[in-house]
């Protein structure tokens, strides 16, 4: 995984975050954005681990052993390894070989960053280290997926299915302590039925030409995610931008109706989006529908 250096650096900026979260109060603007900056170089450190996490996987790889680059094979030392830093302080290549490094790394470290750090504004109101974590670790699993399907056009199935299991066991885990009423339950039971159900049809219909069948087991994440309203929401958008992104491509880039597009990044998006902003989303809908 990471080198000794890196985690004990990731070790003592986990203990330090834990602990101010828990003896200063955030009623502190300076505290807040203090936390904000450690939150942020947190994400970062975990985009570049999920950057790794890509890339074994492409190569059916072991997570185990030192990070090393992937053209000359050169064990990289703790200096290489700052997340974003690192690549603009080498431009963009590496100190052994001297190859150009994709800029998939720094985005993927910078995006994961970002998204941490609108988590964290969003739960500052209500802290919760066990809410919080858990969020982190769906953003996680949502942007490898996002990566490895618009490189490969393939959704991982054991990236997936251990998400699928997880994000079910605390729904029924806050059912059976009061969190989430009977009626919350059934939101994402039918949220699961509809969206995996609507793509299902899709894929059957098509006969996998129109949409494959790792959407199909995605949606069933996003229901239980999501619950049936921000489903739908989130199905919209994914449409929404799919078809933008679609003309936008057969226009400048000569592609064809018939070309394989990877509708899993949308669902991704969309997915973001609506965790994040459907209910803002749904009320500016409304209105349009309204005026």
């Amino acid at each position: 995984m990471l080198q000794q250096k890196t985690r004990l650096f990731f070790y003592i900026y986990v203990s330090a975050f834990l602990l101010v979260g828990k003896v200063v109060k955030l009623n502190n603007m300076f505290t807040t954005y203090l936390i904000g900056i450690f939150v942020f170089i947190f994400g970062a450190c975990i985009g570049s681990f999920l950057n790794c996490v890509i890339y074994r996987s492409e190569q059916e790889k072991s997570l185990k052993g030192r990070s090393f680059c992937p053209n000359c094979k050169h064990e990289l030392s703790w200096p290489d390894l700052f997340p974003v830093f690192s690549f603009l302080f080498l431009k963009g290549k590496c100190r052994y070989c001297k190859s150009k490094i994709s800029w998939r790394y720094p985005l993927v470290e910078l995006l994961t960053a970002l998204i941490f750090l609108l988590i964290f504004n969003l739960q500052i109101s209500n802290l919760k280290i066990l809410n919080i974590a858990f969020a982190f670790y769906i953003a996680c699993v949502l942007i490898i997926i996002f990566v490895y399907d618009l490189k490969h056009y393939i959704i991982p199935d054991k990236i997936l299915f251990p998400a699928i299991g997880i994000v079910g066991l605390v729904r029924i885990l806050d059912f059976s302590f009061g969190i989430l009423t009977f009626n919350h339950l059934l939101s994402y039971f039918f949220a699961v039925i509809v969206a995996a159900g609507f793509f299902l049809a899709i894929f059957l219909v098509s006969k996998g030409k129109w949409m494959g069948f790792g959407d199909v087991k995605l949606a069933v994440l996003m229901g239980l995610l999501l619950g049936l309203i921000n489903v739908l929401v989130a199905l919209f958008l994914a449409f929404f931008f799919g078809a933008i992104i679609g003309i936008t491509l057969m226009a400048f880039r000569g592609k064809k109706l018939k070309s394989e597009i990877p509708f899993g990044p949308f669902l991704i998006l969309g997915t973001f989006m609506a965790m994040f902003w459907a209910s803002q989303i749904i009320k500016w809908y409304v209105s349009l529908i309204i005026k």
